[in-house]
């Protein structure tokens, strides 16, 4: 059985050994972080920075055998409590297709719904993820047309997310 709970420093020792390659690390994190591989004290500081706003935070998925997932949530607009974004979403690579991801974004979508009171939650994600996308659809969450898509540089080429929400 899953369950959330807030992230803690220690989450990151192991969440950061599920980035085996580049690829897969710019998946999770476009352009967030400067460099690759990132240590656990990289993915804490990140964190720090804005722990004390209460704009955003980290959640650990976990069960009986450990850490199995990770995601942060945020309001992404400071006016309107109405939505929460999750970003940095990411599953122990080792455990992937097993159904966690959608367990683990099922319990997100409950927490923001029930818990913070929320209407909609979003996330984007990369068009070259295809894995994540049949993923978040599998939760319901539906794609979003936008007059310009995200784009981020990545690796020497430019990415383009795919924006999706789910409504309560």
């Amino acid at each position: 059985m899953l369950r959330l709970r807030p992230y803690k420093a220690c989450d990151a020792q192991t969440i950061t050994r599920w980035l085996k390659d580049e690829y897969a690390f710019r998946q999770w994190s476009a352009d967030r972080y400067e460099k690759y591989p990132i240590t656990p004290g990289d993915m804490n500081a990140y964190y720090d920075r804005d722990k004390d706003s209460g704009k955003i935070w980290g959640m650990t998925a976990f069960d009986d055998s450990g850490v199995i997932g990770h995601f942060t949530m945020r309001f992404p607009n400071e006016n309107n409590l109405g939505e929460i974004r999750l970003g940095f979403v990411i599953v122990d690579d080792q455990k992937r297709g097993k159904g966690y991801g959608k367990e683990m974004l099922s319990l997100a979508v409950r927490y923001a719904f029930e818990i913070l009171g929320v209407d909609k939650v979003s996330l984007g994600v990369f068009e070259n993820n295809r894995a994540a996308i049949r993923c978040y659809e599998s939760c319901g969450f539906q794609r979003v047309s936008l007059p310009e898509p995200e784009s981020y540089r990545c690796m020497g080429e430019v990415w383009n997310c795919i924006e999706m929400k789910l409504a309560k």
